[in-house]
C-alpha cells in the first residue's frame, strides 16, 4: 500500500448545489441525479483494486448535515459499524425511503461490491461542517455582490478574504480545520509510512519511524465544497486569504497524502497509479 492518504469527497448534488446558492446549514437531500452519481462514484473508485481500499481505512469523518451522511452512505463502503445517525432509530427513519439499512452492507448485484467491508469508526464532526455562511446563507455569489453594493459595502466580495457577515472568516475555518488535521496526522499517520505501511503491511522499511504493521492508514472525509477545498489548502499550509484555487465539484473526490514517505512533507496527490494486485491474482489464476 502507499504512504497515507486523506480522500476528501464531497456531497451528491442538490438543488441548491446545481444553482450556485450557498448551502451551509440548510437541510437539502441529494436529487435523483446525484444519488445515482454518487453509486457509480463507489463502483468506479472503491474496492481492493480501486483507489478507496475499504479495509485500508482508518478512520471516517462526515459532516453533521443530512446531504453527506447520504452520500457515505451511498458510497458502499461496506462499514462494519451502524451509522451514527441510525442508532436508536427504525429503518422508517432513514435519510431516503432508498438509504442503505443500518447494517451498512451494500445491496450490491455486483459481487466484488458484496464483498467490501471496512472496520473503520465513523465520526459525525462539526469540524468538517461547511463554512458558516452566516447572512449569505441561501445566496448566489451575484446576490451576495448586489447586496453589498446596495449597502455601500465593498461588491467585489470574495469569501475567501472577506467570509461571511454573520458567519465564518476565513481565520475561523482554519482555525477547526488545523486542528482536525493535527488530530489526523497524530492518531492515523503518525509510524505508518513505507512498503510495509497499510491493512496489509508485514513490517516497517523506516521511512515513517517506525510502529505498528498492517494497520489501515488511510482516513476519509465526507463534507462540503468550500470546507474542503479549505482542508486541502491548509494541508500543505497555504493560508486561505490567498484563495486556494482550488475546486471540487459536487460529488468530487480528492487525495491528499504526502512527499518522500514524510509526514513533515504534506501534498496534494493529482494522480495516482491503480493497484494492480486483484489484476495480477486474475492472470496468475488463468494460466494456471
Amino acid at each position: 500500500m502507499p504512504d497515507p492518504r486523506v480522500f476528501i469527497v464531497r456531497h451528491g448534488e442538490t438543488e441548491w448545489s446545481l444553482n450556485g446558492r450557498h448551502t451551509g446549514t440548510t437541510e437539502l437531500p441529494l436529487t435523483a441525479a446525484g444519488e445515482k452519481r454518487i453509486r457509480a462514484t463507489g463502483r468506479a473508485l472503491v474496492g481492493d483494486d480501486r483507489l478507496i481500499v475499504p479495509g485500508n481505512l482508518a478512520h471516517i469523518y462526515v459532516s453533521p448535515r443530512h446531504r453527506a451522511q447520504r452520500t457515505l452512505e451511498l458510497l458502499n463502503l461496506g462499514c462494519q459499524e451502524e451509522y451514527p445517525w441510525h442508532k436508536g432509530t427504525s429503518s422508517s427513519s432513514s435519510l431516503s425511503s432508498s438509504s442503505p439499512s443500518s447494517s451498512s452492507k451494500p445491496a450490491a448485484s455486483d459481487p466484488a461490491e458484496s464483498t467490501r467491508t471496512t472496520t473503520a469508526h465513523i465520526t459525525v464532526d462539526p469540524r468538517v461542517c461547511e463554512w458558516n455562511y452566516g447572512s449569505y446563507e441561501g445566496l448566489t455569489s451575484s446576490q451576495i455582490r448586489q447586496s453589498r453594493s446596495e449597502r455601500r459595502l465593498p461588491a467585489n466580495w470574495d469569501i475567501w478574504r472577506d467570509g461571511c457577515e454573520g458567519g465564518e472568516s476565513p481565520e475561523d475555518v482554519a482555525a477547526r480545520l488545523d486542528e482536525l488535521i493535527e488530530e489526523m496526522r497524530e492518531k492515523w499517520h503518525e509510524g505508518r509510512f513505507g512498503k510495509g505501511s497499510g491493512w496489509k503491511g508485514k513490517g516497517n522499511d523506516g521511512g515513517g519511524g517506525g510502529g505498528g504493521t498492517g494497520v489501515p492508514n488511510d482516513v476519509l472525509i465526507v463534507a462540503h465544497g468550500h470546507v474542503l477545498r479549505s482542508f486541502a489548502a491548509r494541508w500543505v499550509g497555504k493560508g486561505l486569504k490567498d484563495n486556494p484555487s482550488l475546486i471540487l465539484e459536487a460529488g468530487g473526490v480528492g487525495t491528499l497524502s504526502y512527499e518522500h514517505h514524510s509526514i513533515d512533507e504534506p501534498a496534494i496527490l493529482l494522480g495516482g497509479a491503480f493497484v494492480v494486485e486483484m489484476e495480477e491474482k486474475l492472470e496468475e489464476k488463468l494460466n494456471t
